[in-house]
């Protein structure tokens, strides 16, 4: 089984997926943006654009996770954000032609509390004692510019399953989709603490420089 946890940028998608492995034994994170950032890298930088726009990427995303699904004894993880209709079709759909049991889930939030993630998200939190309550957001500009578009074509029938975010907890969130896919996560016992110490190594972990 793939599950492909959609949403936009800074929505939760990866922390989300990192909670999922590490409650669901034999589980993978397999991330589609690691090829993508490394072939935006292989470009002159006057060519680097949105890498969800070469077709390799989105051939080299059914390669990959194709592979991952036939040769991997346990549940893939793939947390990617996908708005474009067409982008979608060539790599869910493709990936469900070739027979995966592929469940897609879209975390959406209101714009308000995306927005208060991004400032927070990677080292966000010790940017904005430094210089500035917005200094996350300069960081992620980028995100921020693409945020009132992903929301909105994201709330389209095609990119459901929807999950609303804004009340909820990662671990909840996990424990809604493992639900809706049948599977069975171990019981979450980390105290509050522990668990944002956690989840902010994973966000350090993914920084972006480019």
């Amino acid at each position: 089984m793939l599950l492909w946890i959609n949403g936009p940028f800074g929505g939760g998608k990866t922390q989300t997926a990192h909670e999922i492995r590490r409650r669901l034994p034999g589980s993978v994170v397999c991330d589609p943006e690691h090829a993508g950032f490394g072939l935006r890298r292989m470009l002159p930088p006057e060519l680097r654009g949105d890498f969800q726009d070469l077709a390799s990427w989105r051939q080299g995303v059914v390669e990959v996770l194709d592979l991952a699904l036939r040769a991997h004894d346990g549940v893939v993880i793939a947390p990617m954000t996908v708005t474009d209709p067409r982008y979608f079709d060539e790599t869910v759909g493709r990936l469900r032609a070739l027979g995966h049991d592929v469940r897609h889930f879209t975390l959406l939030a209101e714009r308000e509390t995306v927005l208060k993630r991004l400032r927070e998200r990677g080292l966000g939190h010790l940017l904005g004692f430094a210089v500035g309550r917005n200094a996350g957001l300069r960081r992620e500009s980028w995100a921020v510019q693409q945020l009132d578009h992903c929301l909105e074509r994201l709330r389209e029938p095609e990119f459901a399953e929807h999950l609303w975010t804004d009340r909820t907890t990662v671990p909840r969130t996990a424990d809604r989709i493992a639900v809706l896919a049948g599977l069975t996560l171990v019981p979450n016992t980390e105290g509050a603490l522990r668990t944002r110490l956690r989840q902010a190594g994973v966000g350090v972990r993914h920084i972006r420089f480019d």
